[in-house]
């Protein structure tokens, strides 16, 4: 029965850091849940309650920073609020439809809130900008938390 648990935790781990950049894949909150089992098949002795709480925490962070990033950029490009509302949108609906929808919703989503709040084409497609970037940052910080928190899960076995 154990093998079996790590075999389910190694690949939790795989599918979760391919899950950081692949769309339709909860990637931090898979590689969560592999240290879990991790945790609770050595009884907390190896991987302790405190590196638990430490990657819940990271996991967290990693969801965050996915949903809210795009709109965050918006903001900062100086969207309205229809803009950010879009751009919060796109990012949802992205998640729904592959990778060119994770690609381009939030960036679609953002230039039609704004352009309905604002009727300036170039306005749009500046915050649309922003939004895609945001998104594109947001994919980098989220596969930085993975690789982290593989890296912590690998230290608290090796020590």
């Amino acid at each position: 029965m154990t093998t079996a648990l790590w075999i389910t935790t190694v690949l939790l781990i795989l599918v979760g850091v391919a899950g950081a950049v692949l769309p339709a894949l909860p990637g931090v909150p898979l590689i969560f849940c592999g240290v879990l089992i991790a945790a609770w098949i050595g009884d907390f002795q190896q991987i302790s309650e405190f590196t638990v709480v430490v990657m819940a925490i990271l996991a967290v962070f990693g969801i965050a920073v996915d949903y809210v990033a795009a709109a965050v950029s918006a903001k900062k490009a100086g969207a309205s609020r229809q803009g950010i509302i879009g751009a919060a949108i796109g990012t949802i609906a992205g998640v729904f439809t592959g990778l060119w929808g994770l690609i381009f919703m939030p960036l679609a989503g953002a230039s039609i809130g704004e352009f309905i709040a604002h009727k300036d084409l170039f306005r749009a497609g500046k915050v649309g900008a922003a939004a895609w970037f945001g998104m594109l940052l947001a994919t980098a910080v989220k596969l930085a938390v993975a690789f982290m928190m593989v890296g912590v899960f690998v230290t608290s076995l090796l020590i």
